[in-house]
């Protein structure tokens, strides 16, 4: 138990408390500037709360902190939708990406498939059909990273 209080306090430094010592300024660059191939979407579908935190959390925010991607995208689709309304921790996580800079997305027709539409809505996530948005992005050249 006290390992993994010990590594989440560790990767919540790295995701609340580190962003202000490694900040970047993206703020002279406008999304339309940015070449699809700098930008990055990362499609979290799992209900697996060890993903969320050890992969789709973390490569996100540090892709966007450390200037890996100009762009980065988290796209909830899922049960990921679910797990996100039920789990205070990653509700705090996820509040931080979006302060950082993360664009935070979620397909309303899972959202509404849980009953999280209004929870996600309450967290700050874009909560909207992304089926349409999804290829557009994979036409235009983005990353795309499924987890």
């Amino acid at each position: 138990m006290k390992r993994s209080f010990l590594f989440v306090s560790v990767f919540l430094f790295t995701i609340i408390i580190a962003p202000s010592l490694f900040a970047q300024d993206n703020s002279s660059t406008t999304n339309d500037e940015i070449k699809p191939e700098e930008k990055l979407v990362v499609l979290w579908t799992s209900a697996d709360r060890d993903v969320a935190l050890n992969m789709a959390f973390m490569y996100a925010g540090n892709s966007y902190r450390f200037n890996w991607w100009k762009d980065v995208t988290l796209l909830i689709w899922g049960p990921s939708a679910k797990l996100l309304t039920e789990d205070i921790e990653l509700q705090e996580v996820v509040k931080k990406m979006k302060e950082a800079g993360v664009h935070l997305k979620a397909c309303k027709a899972c959202a509404d498939n849980y009953g999280a539409s209004d929870k996600l809505e309450a967290l700050g996530v874009t909560v909207k059909y992304m089926g349409g948005e999804l290829t557009e992005f994979l036409k235009e050249g983005r990353h795309v990273l499924t987890l």
